[in-house]
């Protein structure tokens, strides 16, 4: 028998069904040292439900394995779309590394972008158009741009959109990163909450609330 028939005759555990599945089925995670066996299946679902999480850098999920999945060897294992996403949230998370949060970076406010958007100017620059969406917004305030107001008469503006923002949050159960103020929501499975900042805390003992 050829040792490439023995490859298809043979099978291993995938550690995530535990099912019994052909070798070759197993995925190779291209680069990295990590060998914990997982089929293509289980671990495609896997990356899509941590891309939907906004989790940037996803590691082997395997217990107490630090070793990260390779974007470029499991690519074809999930649809464009979900790739495409995962590139986008790498892309951020490298941004945010090397940029202050609160200085010359901010998330578009418009509910359908939420964009981050880089002041390259320097932090002397308030009126921003969002690149993703066109809208316009004020980058110091961080609210849809205030025509007609100074940025410290927005103030009233903002208290308000803060209340009806705060009863809703109260009324979905979401709570707020700490880092960077955005909503969160758990859409399900384990405790461990990922932000789009990057920030990861545990949903049940409120860590995110901190501060707020």
């Amino acid at each position: 028998m050829t040792e490439q028939n023995q490859q298809e005759d043979s099978f291993f555990t995938c550690q995530i069904c535990i099912e019994p599945t052909p070798s070759s089925k197993k995925i190779e995670n291209g680069g990295s040292l990590c060998t914990h066996p997982y089929c293509l299946d289980c671990i495609s679902k896997y990356i899509e439900v941590q891309v939907q999480s906004m989790t940037p850098n996803i590691l082997c999920p395997g217990l107490g394995c630090e070793h990260a999945l390779d974007p470029l060897s499991c690519r074809p294992l999930v649809p464009e779309q979900v790739f495409v996403k995962w590139c986008d949230l790498l892309c951020e998370s490298a941004v945010l590394g090397q940029l202050s949060q609160n200085q010359y970076s901010s998330y578009c406010p418009y509910q359908d972008c939420s964009a981050l958007v880089l002041d390259e100017c320097g932090n002397t620059t308030k009126k921003i158009n969002c690149p993703n969406c066109k809208k316009k917004f004020c980058f110091l305030c961080k609210i849809p741009w205030h025509a007609g107001y100074r940025c410290t008469e927005s103030g009233q503006l903002r208290d308000q959109n803060d209340i009806l923002v705060g009863k809703l949050i109260e009324r979905n159960k979401w709570t707020r990163c700490y880092n960077c103020g955005h909503s969160v929501e758990r859409v399900g499975g384990c405790n461990i909450i990922h932000c789009k900042c990057g920030e990861l805390k545990g949903w049940e003992s409120r860590e995110m609330e901190k501060n707020f």
